[in-house]
């Protein structure tokens, strides 16, 4: 049987190497596609692909003929999204439906990365028919991605998510930061009034591969199973890595004025991809033991030098 090839787009990107190492190992020739900077990862091959072009990124698809694409690029802080509009609807949806109309063109499956950023927050655990009510200009260019990438490939699998993992030199992940901050004695202030359904980087390729084997296509939460708040969860990480918990302040995000609104409560119902994977996605403690595991085979180190300008 000849091996599967897989590209991730935003190659260079926290989501993207932990994809990669998640799956380098299990039969998938993998292609990180990048753009600015450089990638040298284990089982993974770097390929320059430009997303602004439609017909050359049909060609480079045509060229590496992967078996699925798995569209990982966005401009995801929130506050240069809302100083520059443009720029968002052109990352975050332009460059997701041109990756769709390629994938569709040459019929290759797709799996497109969305956000929990696209409700409100006056509700928990919003549900893929929930309404949603985006808040700022990061979640109506993402919301704008998803509806673009519908129409362009129906069978596309799209991916509403918030994940964490081990990150690189120029991509930390909230995880990374609570971790670096504790184990250098440093206080941290996280907010109880800021809830959210976190999943392990891993385990979101994980599930997201047995969705794909399950032929599921449309919209589905892929989140962990447990809403919590960014204070407990930086709790939680604390004690799971035998770090100074006290370390930790609260805080609350009502207090501060922002540029960009924000949802207080990001959570998603992940019943959806439950039904079909017949189990959920995974617990905290759980996620915890893996990050940990994964530092003491060195992943963490290993992606710490992963990345270059």
């Amino acid at each position: 049987m000849r091996s599967r090839t897989i590209l991730i787009t935003g190659g260079s990107g926290l989501l993207a190497i932990n994809w990669a190492c998640a799956v380098r190992s299990s039969g998938w020739k993998v292609i990180l596609g990048t753009h600015r900077r450089q990638v040298a990862l284990r089982g993974a091959i770097a390929r320059p692909i430009e997303l602004d072009d439609p017909e050359f990124l049909r060609h480079r698809l045509a060229e590496i003929a992967p078996d699925l694409v798995v569209h990982t690029v966005g401009l995801t802080s929130v506050d240069d999204c809302e100083k520059n509009p443009a720029l968002a609807r052109r990352v975050n949806a332009e460059f997701a439906r041109n990756v769709a109309e390629a994938a569709a063109q040459e019929n290759i499956r797709l799996v497109h990365i969305s956000t929990d950023h696209l409700f409100a927050g006056t509700r928990s655990v919003c549900s893929e028919s929930d309404q949603p009510e985006p808040l700022n200009e990061y979640a109506r260019s993402k919301l704008l991605a998803e509806e673009w990438v519908q129409q362009a490939h129906p069978e596309a699998l799209i991916l509403r998510t918030n994940f964490f993992g081990w990150g690189h030199a120029y991509r930390h992940s909230f995880s990374d930061w609570i971790l670096s901050d504790l184990r250098a004695g440093r206080s941290t202030t996280l907010f109880d009034d800021v809830y959210f359904t976190p999943i392990l980087a891993d385990s979101l390729a994980i599930a997201a591969h047995r969705l794909l084997e399950k032929s599921a296509s449309g919209i589905f939460n892929l989140v962990g199973d447990e809403r919590i708040s960014k204070y407990q969860f930086g709790i939680l990480l604390a004690k799971s890595f035998g770090l100074p918990a006290e370390l930790i302040r609260r805080g609350r995000i009502s207090d501060l004025k922002m540029l960009a609104k924000r949802p207080p409560d990001m959570s998603l119902n992940n019943s959806k991809a439950r039904r079909i994977l017949g189990e959920g996605p995974g617990r905290l403690e759980t996620f915890f033991s893996i990050l940990r595991r994964q530092e003491m085979e060195g992943r963490r180190e290993e992606l710490l030098h992963a990345v270059t300008e």
